[in-house]
């Protein structure tokens, strides 16, 4: 039977290299900020926590193959975590986590638009992270930003100034609270503002 998600889903990210697992959790906390992270540095702490109340597993490849009934068993919720882009896991979706952090947010929005397109299979997101934070002009910048323009291409294609498209810029990040390239195209992506296939 499949267990019923009420208020905020959690994922389980189960990975003894905790390092890994904290920097994997704060892009997760980007992409899909409706969701509760939860780290595990071990299959038999995840368990302990009820293992049936995760919407999703991100786990790392030795502890998959450890524990390989479970995860076939729950295969449909399963991402495991690889070193390599061309490792196959037979039955499971993959995630190369070896890669600059650009790559692997891309990855990382690819599959939740797969898996949750517009929202699909999830909760609505609570109303203050529906509501539109950004001028019309300031979406068309951050599109752009997403898309991996410069400032002055930015300026060039909106036939607006540098001065202008930087303003914008920090209008942006200030609105938002985000800095970083990442987190902007995290958000732009995920408000439905630029196509995944254009980043």
């Amino acid at each position: 039977m499949e267990h019923q998600f009420t208020g905020r889903p959690s994922i389980a990210i189960i990975d003894n290299n905790t390092l890994a697992s904290m920097g994997l959790k704060k892009i997760l906390q980007d992409v899909m900020p409706i969701m509760t992270i939860e780290t595990y540095i071990s299959f038999e702490e995840m368990i302990q926590a009820g293992a049936d109340r995760f919407f999703h597993y991100f786990v790392s490849t030795n502890i998959v193959l450890e524990n390989r009934d479970f995860f076939t068993q729950h295969a449909h919720k399963t991402i495991v975590l690889t070193l390599q882009s061309d490792a196959e896991m037979s039955g499971f979706k993959t995630l190369c986590v070896n890669v600059p952090e650009k790559e692997l947010t891309t990855n990382l929005l690819r599959l939740e638009q797969r898996g949750h397109a517009g929202g699909k299979n999830l909760p609505k997101m609570p109303k203050v992270l529906r509501k539109q934070l950004l001028s019309d002009r300031e979406i068309e910048v951050l599109s752009l930003v997403a898309q991996g323009h410069i400032n002055k291409e930015i300026a060039e294609k909106l036939n607006i100034g540098l001065t202008t498209v930087i303003t914008h810029r920090k209008n942006i990040q200030e609105k938002l609270g985000m800095k970083s390239v990442s987190a902007l195209t995290i958000y732009a992506v995920m408000h439905g503002y630029v196509d995944i296939n254009k980043i």
